[in-house]
């Protein structure tokens, strides 16, 4: 997977933009609050539509413009992909490929492949358990392009659920049908999901766990699902589990807690509630790992995320680091540059060079950017 070049319009805090890559290794040199962020988020929304810093679409739009568009030239398994992007709210964005417009985002999003690592994945074990939930589903959307619609489409459901809960609040007398018509959906929905989170997370752990020791010896990482529907999912010990088992195990949870979703008037079961726990040596890493423990996890998650994309693509996703290297301590930035492969072009943010030795800087493309624009 390489990008060769990208072009922006009206993205963030760039009005008009132009960068050809020819290197795997390249560096964006600024101050901070220039853009540089941006930039990585405009190469990310091209794999996948989607943003971990912005909720609306309107929110990537330059200040007073009614639109932003993104171009780029990638190359995926030596075969070149032109992708563009409009965004225009209240319009859906539009998608082209080669010029011919496309209706499905994952007929879009199978073209280009990334992995982020960001100062805010740091704190990916600290932060609630909504961060973790994007995490996950944002890297299982590299695997798995029609995934966000089928998160798309579960949220719909629940959305409606919700609507129709408020509205016959507190009342156990109330008819409960057309509760019964959208849990059904739910099920099907979101059964789904909890399928691909377990068959990701049970994947990602093995490559995980290798890459932990790599950096500390002798400690053990391992991840547990802990679903509303399933309960804690240990993948150590746990058996292949079907999407029936987990349909059937939906079913009852949402019967015996169909009271307490009329008294609070809200969906209590489900994917939206789910969280993933991180464990080293069985204790649990967001109580007690230290602040390097807890970094080292990260880090081998990222790590073991571009080789299982790797793995399930056969081409090598684009590796975006955005200051990351800021917050590692030497032996932790050591480990990431040296386990990046030679065919693996990596994106690097960073405020100067001093975190790269001279041979590292040797055969690297650097730009330097200040207020949206390249100088």
């Amino acid at each position: 997977m390489f990008i060769k070049s990208i072009e922006l319009k009206n993205f963030r805090n760039y009005e008009d933009l132009h960068l050809d890559f020819s290197a795997d290794k390249i560096l964006l040199i600024g101050k901070n609050a220039q853009g540089k962020t941006n930039l990585l988020e405009s190469i990310y929304y091209l794999s996948c539509l989607d943003s971990a810093r912005s909720k609306t679409d309107s929110e990537l739009i330059f200040w007073n413009k009614d639109f932003a568009k993104l171009k780029a030239v990638v190359e995926k398994n030596d075969i070149e992909q032109e992708l563009e992007i409009l965004i225009s709210p209240p319009k859906r964005k539009e998608l082209k490929v080669n010029g011919v417009k496309k209706t499905k985002s994952a007929d879009f999003c199978s073209n280009f492949s990334v992995v982020s690592f960001s100062v805010n994945d740091l704190l990916l074990l600290r932060g609630v358990p909504d961060d973790r939930r994007s995490w996950l589903d944002m890297a299982i959307s590299q695997i798995y392009p029609a995934y966000p619609d089928r998160i798309s489409k579960y949220n719909k459901i629940r959305i409606q659920k919700n609507n129709h809960l408020k509205e016959i609040k507190g009342n156990i007398n109330a008819g409960t049908s057309l509760l019964d018509v959208f849990n059904t959906q739910l099920i099907v929905a979101g059964s789904n999901i909890i399928l691909l989170r377990l068959k990701f997370l049970k994947e990602i752990q093995k490559i995980a766990m290798e890459k932990h020791l790599q950096i500390a010896q002798q400690e053990l990482l391992t991840t547990t699902y802990n679903s509303t529907v399933l309960g804690d999912v240990n993948f150590v010990i746990s058996d292949d589990i079907s999407v029936e088992s987990i349909a059937k195990s939906f079913e009852e949870k949402l019967e015996q807690r169909k009271l307490e979703e009329i008294i609070r008037a809200q969906s209590l079961v489900g994917p939206h509630r789910d969280d993933v726990s991180f464990f080293i040596n069985d204790i649990d890493a967001k109580r007690f790992a230290s602040q390097g423990q807890q970094r080292t996890i990260v880090l081998s998650l990222k790590l073991a995320e571009l080789e299982l994309i790797k793995q399930k693509i056969d081409d090598t996703p684009v590796l975006l680091l955005d200051d990351v290297l800021a917050e590692l301590d030497n032996i932790r930035q050591n480990y990431l540059l040296n386990a990046i492969g030679k065919n693996t072009q990596t994106i690097i943010t960073s405020v100067d060079t001093l975190h790269f030795d001279d041979e590292y800087l040797r055969d690297v493309e650097i730009f330097k950017i200040a207020d949206g624009k390249l100088l």
